[in-house]
């Protein structure tokens, strides 16, 4: 593989896997690690893509399931502090990124493709290999989740 291509590659999407990761992981050290694999996952099979969509929904579904395989393994540690560190510059940002941490995993993920990627629940559907149906009760469950969480927090 080209070496342009690949820091061109990593320039491009480093940010958006890491919240990705970020957001389903809960903790900054995991998901930096999770996008190294991811990135390294690309160097290693030089996929072809046929368009940039096609490359990002890739990196994003691999970053996903790397994810998924750090919360199955046995050494993961579920819960950390918010770090503060995180971009959340404003207090009431602030409580909604804590309230998002504080859902599980699998709804975090298909709250933040939704969201902050903008992905439909269909394309979500794709990335993480669930039903559509199962991502959009994922998301309603999630929303409910929030707002009690969220009206907690005032």
């Amino acid at each position: 593989m080209d070496p342009n291509r690949l820091e061109e590659t990593v320039r491009k999407y480093e940010n958006t896997l890491y919240r990705a990761a970020l957001a389903i992981l809960g903790d900054a050290h995991e998901a930096q690690d999770a996008v190294q694999d991811a990135f390294v996952r690309y160097l290693e099979k030089a996929p072809e893509f046929d368009s940039p969509e096609h490359e990002k929904a890739w990196l994003i579904r691999v970053t996903v399931n790397g994810c998924k395989s750090r919360l199955r393994s046995p050494w993961h540690r579920r819960r950390t502090a918010l770090s503060e560190g995180l971009p959340a510059p404003e207090p009431e940002e602030k409580a909604v990124l804590e309230a998002v941490l504080a859902l599980p995993p699998r709804d975090r993920a298909a709250v933040h493709l939704y969201y902050y990627e903008g992905y439909s629940t269909p394309e979500i559907a794709a990335m993480t290999g669930q039903s559509e149906g199962t991502v959009r009760s994922r998301l309603s469950r999630a929303r409910q989740k929030l707002k009690a969480l969220l009206a907690d927090a005032q």
